[in-house]
């Protein structure tokens, strides 16, 4: 069996469940870019972004992924199970002099930064306000702050970073948590495999 691990947020969380489950992953994989715990399972430690990749050509039965790099890729990966860690919120938030979140009038026109384009654009659709992304790959918090966008669409999990820069959270359009995922062939091929790992993952997510 072979696992896709996110490095980075999730890390500690995935590693938790994973070493709660009986499977021997480091607490710290430093440089590694894959090992073979005790049991004869592959554990690959990846970018989360590219953890969908892997698992749907196959390189990976599985993976742990947030929610949220799943709502912005085009992979098919099946998803079986919220893992109950990693929780985060996906916000559109502004500047709390501009008074949005007290239901002040949105420019006709919005400029919205963030690294969640396809999130971003989706919401914005629904809503039928017409808006310019501007992509970002850096700290989006200090979009509104130049003049740069009227908005920003970014997960927080205790608000801090929005706080210390005077913003404001304006709506909520999802929460995220580490989700356990599947190559649909290999689902098919490894089930017994598969669900008992699942299973195993399962158990400690509870605790």
């Amino acid at each position: 069996m072979t696992i896709a691990v996110p490095k980075g947020a999730l890390y500690d969380g995935s590693a938790g469940v994973l070493r709660a489950a009986g499977i021997d992953v480091p607490l710290d994989p430093g440089r590694k870019l894959a090992v073979e715990t005790d049991d004869g399972t592959h554990v690959l430690f990846l970018r989360p972004t590219d953890v969908p990749a892997y698992v749907e050509f196959g390189a990976a039965d599985c993976g742990i992924v947030g929610a949220d790099v799943l709502w912005e890729t085009e992979r098919t990966v099946c998803e079986l199970a919220d893992l109950a860690f990693g929780a985060c919120r996906l916000v559109v938030a502004a500047r709390r002099g501009d008074r949005y979140h007290e239901g002040a009038q949105l420019p006709t026109f919005l400029r919205v930064a963030t690294k969640f384009e396809r999130s971003a654009e989706a919401y914005f659709a629904e809503r039928d306000l017409p808006v310019q992304i501007i992509k970002l790959h850096g700290s989006v918090e200090l979009g509104p702050l130049v003049g740069l966008a009227d908005l920003i669409v970014d997960l927080v999990a205790t608000g801090t970073t929005l706080r210390e820069h005077d913003l404001v959270v304006v709506d909520e359009i999802g929460a995220s948590t580490a989700r356990f995922v599947v190559n649909p062939v290999r689902f098919r091929a490894k089930y017994a495999a598969i669900t008992k790992m699942l299973a195993r993952l399962r158990e400690p997510a509870r605790v």
